[in-house]
């Protein structure tokens, strides 16, 4: 005698495959959204780190340009970007608002009057990064 799977076994089987996917799906979902998230605030602020970093070691104005599409460090004049990188887009997240313009002087300062405020999101996951006008930086979760 053959031995094989009646068809109410392989229909439980498969409902209880459908309830495992659907209670794994939105978790692995969910930790993929947080990961590019953290991913593209951590560009961020490496890209906020770099340009003060140039604008010190070159001892002139530099304007860092944050946008959805892409990050900017060029001279104020309006030369050549002495750096780009993607932007949070390009993982696939959101970031609210106009671009942003961060310029910084000699010293490592920013220069202007007030604090800037980044929020990143992709599904349920954000991340707000706020830059003060001393040029220092921090992640609200």
């Amino acid at each position: 005698m053959r031995r094989a799977f009646t068809l109410p076994e392989l229909m439980l089987t498969l409902a209880v495959a459908g309830i495992l996917l659907a209670i794994v799906v939105p978790l692995v979902s969910g930790a993929t959204d947080r990961l590019q998230v953290e991913a593209a605030t951590a560009q961020v602020v490496t890209a906020h780190q770099r340009a003060r970093m140039l604008a010190i070691s070159r001892g002139q104005v530099l304007t860092l340009s944050v946008d959805s599409a892409g990050l900017s460090i060029a001279p104020r004049d309006g030369a050549a970007p002495l750096w780009l990188g993607p932007g949070p887009a390009a993982a696939g997240v959101g970031l609210s608002g106009p671009t942003r313009r961060f310029t910084f002087s000699p010293e490592g300062f920013t220069l202007g009057l007030s604090n800037a405020s980044l929020l990143l999101t992709r599904g349920a996951s954000a991340r707000t990064v706020v830059i003060s006008r001393l040029g220092r930086i921090r992640v609200l979760r």
